[in-house]
């Protein structure tokens, strides 16, 4: 499977997500339906994962080489959190909000189509290349539902903050934090191979490194008690650093030539 697949593939995992989503929100005591509802929305995700084996075996490469091939890990893996999410806190809400975000970003691939191309550059010829993108992916999805988790506690501001939900977007917001961290390290490491330096400054470089320390500001805040409000903006918020950092520091004029930015 390659690009001139993918609409039909994008298409039936949003059908299936929102199939199944519409099953869940409205049939909650109805069982059959909810679990045709489940069923409908694991489909998505594994149509989603299918595809993503197909590409990379089509590419004879890891397809992490583009920002729409970013967005479709991205969009693969994000409603797996709200899955895993559910079944380990029985929180069932979270979910709904993933698989939006993953439509939300295969439709950004379907106006913006990609260009299929098996090559690779030398640099990307690394043992550290998958590593180092996926954790940071893996990473960008977790906080990506700590902040949808922070802005669903401060939309039911009115009612008392839910516990189990700020805990969510924590413990997610702290295991997110993980990865960049693990993301920053094989990053410094590859870097040594390709080009002698574990840092040079690049702009890329410089965004990774001020999502991560955005992030460690947010544990350092919970560590001396912060009002859990405006614990919840920063979440809320935070993740706006990060979609700098993966695809909105390509645009900057200093960036240009950066050997990080994501091509195109």
């Amino acid at each position: 499977m390659t690009w001139v697949e993918f609409p039909y593939v994008a298409l039936s995992a949003m059908a299936c997500w929102g199939g199944g989503s519409l099953l869940g929100v409205f049939s909650e005591k109805r069982q059959a339906l909810k679990i045709t509802g489940t069923v409908l929305m694991l489909g998505g995700t594994a149509i989603m994962f299918l595809f993503l084996v197909a590409f990379w075996s089509e590419l004879d490469r890891p397809p992490l080489r583009t920002l729409g091939e970013t967005r479709l890990w991205y969009a693969t893996l994000i409603p797996v959190v709200g899955f895993l999410v559910e079944y380990r806190w029985n929180v069932r809400w979270l979910k709904y909000y993933c698989m939006a975000l993953a439509a939300f970003f295969l439709v950004i691939n379907l106006l913006h189509p990609d260009v299929y191309d098996r090559s690779l550059m030398p640099a990307l010829q690394s043992a550290w290349f998958v590593p180092h993108v996926v954790v940071y992916l893996v990473g960008y999805v977790l906080l990506a539902a700590s902040s949808a988790a922070a802005w669903h506690n401060l939309i039911r501001r009115r009612r008392p903050l839910e516990t189990d939900g700020e805990s969510l977007s924590h413990y997610l917001a702290l295991l997110g934090f993980v990865f960049l961290t693990f993301g920053l390290v094989f990053g410094a490491l590859w870097a040594k191979e390709a080009w002698g330096h574990y840092w040079t400054w690049d702009p890329k470089e410089t965004w990774a490194l001020i999502a991560w320390l955005v992030y460690l500001g947010y544990l350092h805040a919970t560590a001396v008690n912060v009002d859990r409000n405006r614990l919840q903006w920063y979440l809320a918020l935070a993740f706006l650093v990060l979609l700098v950092s993966w695809f909105g520091v390509n645009y900057l004029p200093s960036a240009q030539n950066s050997v990080h930015s994501y091509q195109s």
